[in-house]
C-alpha cells in the first residue's frame, strides 16, 4: 500500500523522525517522563502493569518498570503469540533472563502469564485526542479490545512529547488511550 492509499504510513514517517531525534536527547526527558508516568499510575501495590522491552527508539519504561516492581506492583511484558492475535503477558522482575521474541523485542524466559490492569503502551505517533499511532500490525488494538471487554484496564501510552502529530486517523478498530504521558506532563481522555 502507498503513503497515498495509506495516511498512516505518512503519518508513521513524520513520527519516526521525530521519535529518533528526541531519543538521542533523551536524557533528562526520560528522567522526567518517568517521573510522569509514576505518578499517573498512583499507588503500584497490588497491581499488574504491563511495560515493554523497547526497541529502536521507543523511549524507554524499564526505569518505571522497576521502581514500580520494588513498590510492590507485579509487572508484566507482552510476548506476540502470533499474527493477528491479542497479545499475552509474562511476568518480568529486574534481571529476570531474556531471550530474543518476536521483532526482536526481549522478552522473559520464564515468569508467570499474568493480565494487567494497566498498560504502559509504546507508540510512533499520538494526537490530542489520545489516538495512537503504532507499528500497523494491530496488537495493542486487539489486545485493548479484548481486556476492555473483559473489565476495566488503563492504557497509558508513553512517548516524547516530539511524537505529537496534529491528528491520527482513528478507524473502528483502533483502541484509543486513556491517558498520553511524555516528558512535559500527562494528558487525559475526556469521557
Amino acid at each position: 500500500m502507498s503513503d497515498a492509499s495509506d495516511p498512516k504510513a505518512a503519518l508513521r514517517r513524520i513520527a519516526f523522525d521525530a521519535r529518533k531525534a528526541a531519543f538521542t536527547e533523551a536524557g533528562a526527558r526520560g528522567a522526567r517522563a518517568t517521573e510522569h508516568l509514576l505518578e499517573r499510575i498512583g499507588p503500584p501495590e497490588g497491581r499488574v502493569v504491563s511495560g515493554y522491552m523497547p526497541i529502536r527508539t521507543e523511549i524507554d519504561p524499564r526505569p518505571a518498570m522497576a521502581a514500580l516492581h520494588a513498590a510492590g506492583a507485579r509487572v508484566c511484558v507482552p510476548v506476540i503469540a502470533g499474527a493477528r492475535l491479542p497479545l499475552d503477558f509474562r511476568e518480568w522482575w529486574p534481571g529476570c533472563a531474556l531471550v530474543e521474541g518476536p521483532f526482536k523485542a526481549m522478552v522473559p524466559e520464564g515468569g508467570d502469564w499474568l493480565t494487567p490492569d494497566a498498560l504502559i503502551v509504546p507508540l510512533v505517533g499520538f494526537d490530542r485526542s489520545l489516538n495512537r499511532l503504532g507499528y500497523g500490525g494491530g496488537f495493542y488494538d486487539r489486545t485493548l479490545a479484548r481486556l476492555r471487554a473483559a473489565g476495566r484496564v488503563e492504557a497509558i501510552g508513553f512517548a516524547f512529547a516530539a511524537q505529537e502529530l496534529p491528528q491520527v486517523p482513528a478507524d473502528d478498530t483502533d483502541q484509543p488511550l486513556d491517558a498520553l504521558v511524555t516528558e512535559q506532563g500527562c494528558l487525559e481522555r475526556m469521557p
